[in-house]
């Protein structure tokens, strides 16, 4: 076996990382990571059918959504997967030394909830701006926090001026070879339970997620497109993802979007945009306020509690973008391309500290 993280045959053996890797992660992080569940909701899927008069009789162009709900994960988002991964590759000597990261929130709680477990220390940057509860999970999950101004240059600087402190091991948010494998499980898991997926639709920042996700669907069933859902469109804001396929070039300088989906501000990396370029089918640009309505239809209808970010898929299942892709020339009478369609509820963690402090709570 190579170092932590190499690339072995498969498929994607010319990635950050392929399918064995992920099946590898799987067994790996099975003691302590959940399987998560996959939802279902039929006002949804209602939504998804072209305007007919009868909603009641099948139509051969309907599309039924699969909701793979990370929001019962570990930490209430997908990243307990990729930060668990990454820390069980760990030596034990590197562990005692404990990890550090910078993160808006999820990957860092993730983080510090993974160290928690193995019992070491981890040290987690985070930038001013991050919801509340996010940063009173870091300190439940016992991880040690410094904050810092919320630029890139500024978190990085930081988390390697700690690093050379304390001796941690860096533990970035995404772009990581174990980090990838870690979240490409939920594109294995997604696969069994819902073998005939047409497509997976997946929120897009950084990438690590879609990246193991891709990597995982595109060697298990390579007919099943990868799309990705990615903030931007509004007040000037460009979506990176969707211009760095354009151009077929990664827009590192692009600032990240003004957005509601704070876990969606990241820009694609090293590991994860090869695999972007090469595996995902489409970016689906979706406003901030189709992030909201699809964050207030999952919460009414599904009775689910999903962060904005985590609800950008079903924002960009929604979109005329979406349908478009979908029809084709063909057309709503037709058979659409993707029938069957997964959307990942990356996480639940919502800040509601407004609300309880209204009741005095």
């Amino acid at each position: 076996m190579g170092p932590p993280g190499s690339p072995r045959g498969g498929v994607s053996h010319a990635y950050a990382a392929d399918l064995e890797m992920i099946q590898e992660a799987r067994e790996r992080i099975a003691p302590y990571a959940k399987k998560t569940p996959v939802h279902r909701c039929a006002t949804i899927d209602a939504l998804m059918r072209p305007a007919r008069v009868d909603l009641e009789t099948p139509h051969d162009s309907d599309v039924s959504l699969f909701f793979k709900c990370e929001t019962f994960q570990k930490g209430g988002a997908f990243k307990f997967r990729g930060a668990i991964n990454a820390m069980l590759r760990l030596g034990e000597a590197d562990r005692e030394k404990g990890v550090v990261t910078h993160s808006s929130g999820n990957h860092a709680a993730a983080l510090a909830l993974a160290a928690k477990t193995l019992h070491c220390p981890a040290y987690i940057v985070v930038p001013e701006g991050a919801p509340r509860c996010k940063l009173d999970a870091i300190e439940t999950y016992g991880g040690r926090i410094t904050r810092c101004a919320a630029t890139v240059s500024d978190r990085e600087a930081t988390c390697a001026r700690l690093r050379q402190q304390t001796g941690a091991t860096f533990i970035p948010p995404y772009d990581h070879p174990d980090v990838i494998a870690g979240q490409g499980t939920i594109g294995v898991e997604f696969l069994e339970q819902v073998p005939d997926l047409d497509a997976v639709v997946v929120p897009v920042s950084g990438g690590g997620m879609i990246s193991g996700i891709a990597l995982a669907v595109k060697a298990l069933n390579p007919d099943c497109l990868v799309l990705a859902a990615e903030p931007g469109g509004e007040m000037g804001n460009r979506a990176d993802c969707a211009e760095s396929k354009r151009r077929n070039e990664v827009q590192m300088d692009m600032p990240p979007p003004e957005t509601v989906a704070d876990g969606l501000r990241a820009r694609l990396g090293r590991c994860t945009w090869p695999v972007v370029r090469d595996l995902v089918d489409e970016v689906l640009v979706v406003s901030d306020v189709d992030i909201v309505r699809a964050m207030k239809l999952i919460y009414e209808r599904m009775k689910l509690v999903v962060e904005p970010s985590g609800a950008a898929g079903l924002a960009a299942a929604l979109s005329p973008a979406f349908a478009d892709l979908n029809a084709k020339s063909a057309g709503w009478g037709k058979t659409a391309r993707c029938r069957k369609v997964g959307v990942v509820l990356c996480g639940g963690n919502v800040d509601l500290g407004v609300l309880w402090k209204s009741y005095g709570l």
